[in-house]
């Protein structure tokens, strides 16, 4: 399998920015990438997940994913590179066609959104400017939720063109009435074809089974391990949906979508988390002075190193293949393993639950507990905008998405409806 130029370059010839596998014009100036010639000799390339991949490592005899865009090759050596100072970006073949009369782009029709950069042009549907070609922000780009007793926050990061995660909150009531709160992360894998509709999609099937299995009296737990199996057919059957793959991508692998998922469940007086990829959740309680823990393992290549102990935790996740991942959702996964966990916290704390975009900035649970405010159970979303600050001023190398639920412990004497 062969992958052109414009699938190859690490950043845009007319701005910069950085680009990812697959991208077709510059997310920040509207380059088109289809412009650049094709290099001399194409480059095999191998999918990691693939047998052939796993083989090539004697240290791992299990597929790998990983999630983090393909690198870009080094320019042949014959390659003459333009001055910087004369580039200039290509016309945008979606730019609007002038007036025959004034030779002026149409100016957008009333209530129609105006382009944030020319303040002029129209944006199509494909959230760039028919005048000048800029990218508009997408809806995706940043969310924030607030919902009772869970918040939580997404941002695209500072070098991704859009944002591949996404989450779900809920809450609903348990059969004897107490109430029962949801939070849901996802990650896309970038590597993966669509991986910000996987994402889209396992955070909601997972979500909904929740809502439909809590009030019934399902186990949190149990409810939990079916949630993880339905997002797997959520984003299973985006696999199945026939592509709509450009002329320019004919040529270009398709594999399935695919993302992480990471869940905690607040039910009466029962912490119930589950997950299925390296995004985490962690445990921070109220008072400082007691140690905080980090809920889930990785399933990652540096976690099977340390398990295996074969590297220290701390030369594993400085290896360039720490992020490599062994379990995902998707419909080339190698094996759906759900993991769920259920715990009984004895005083009061908050539960953060996040894609690896924020734990880079802050991996152990003591750091976590350093960076999130004192006050985040009172104040959850001014924490989770805190956090994902945190992750920006690091320098938001990826997406970062985080939700933060406040667990208080009930009055001694209160009972609950699970052992």
């Amino acid at each position: 399998m062969t992958m052109s130029q414009t699938h190859q370059l690490a950043a845009c010839p007319g701005c910069e920015e950085p680009l990812e596998t697959g991208d077709l014009f510059c997310g920040a100036c509207g380059y088109d990438l289809s412009a650049v010639p094709e290099p001399p000799l194409d480059h095999p390339t191998i999918e990691m997940a693939s047998p052939a991949a796993a083989a090539q490592d004697p240290q791992l005899p299990y597929p790998v994913r990983t999630d983090e865009p393909a690198a870009a090759p080094p320019p042949a050596p014959d390659a003459v590179a333009e001055p910087a100072e004369y580039a200039l970006a290509a016309p945008d073949p979606r730019a609007a066609e002038p007036d025959p009369d004034t030779h002026v782009a149409r100016p957008p029709a009333p209530g129609a959104a105006v382009c944030v950069a020319c303040r002029a042009g129209r944006v199509d549907g494909d959230g760039y400017c028919e005048n000048c070609g800029h990218a508009q922000p997408r809806e995706r780009d940043h969310m924030e939720q607030e919902l009772g007793g869970v918040c939580a926050v997404s941002d695209r990061g500072l070098r991704h063109h859009r944002n591949e995660d996404s989450f779900a909150l809920s809450s609903t009531a348990l059969p004897d009435g107490s109430p029962a709160v949801v939070a849901i992360v996802c990650d896309g894998v970038s590597s993966a074809t669509r991986p910000d509709e996987a994402s889209a999609a396992a955070a909601a099937a997972a979500n909904e089974s929740l809502l439909v299995a809590l009030p019934q009296g399902t186990h949190p737990q149990q409810a939990m391990h079916d949630a993880i199996l339905a997002a797997a057919e959520a984003v299973n059957s985006l696999a199945a949906e026939p592509a709509q793959v450009p002329p320019q991508e004919a040529h270009r692998h398709q594999n399935a979508p695919a993302c992480t998922l990471v869940g905690a469940v607040s039910a009466s007086g029962l912490l119930v988390v589950g997950w299925v990829g390296d995004s985490r959740a962690y445990w921070v309680p109220d008072d400082r002075t007691a140690a905080p823990a980090r809920l889930t393992e990785d399933d990652s290549w540096a976690a099977q190193m340390v398990a295996a102990r074969l590297m220290s935790e701390a030369d594993a996740y400085a290896d360039e293949r720490a992020h490599a991942i062994t379990g995902w959702l998707g419909a080339d996964a190698y094996e759906l393993d759900p993991h769920t966990a259920s715990f009984k916290p004895d005083r009061s704390g908050v539960v953060v639950v996040c894609t690896d975009g924020l734990w880079n900035y802050a991996e152990g649970a003591q750091e976590m507990a350093r960076v999130i405010p004192a006050d985040a159970a009172q104040r959850p979303l001014q924490s989770a905008q805190v956090l994902v600050g945190h992750a920006l001023d690091g320098g938001g190398h990826d997406n970062v998405t985080v939700a933060v639920l406040p667990f208080a412990v009930a009055q001694q004497g209160a009972g609950s409806a699970y052992p």
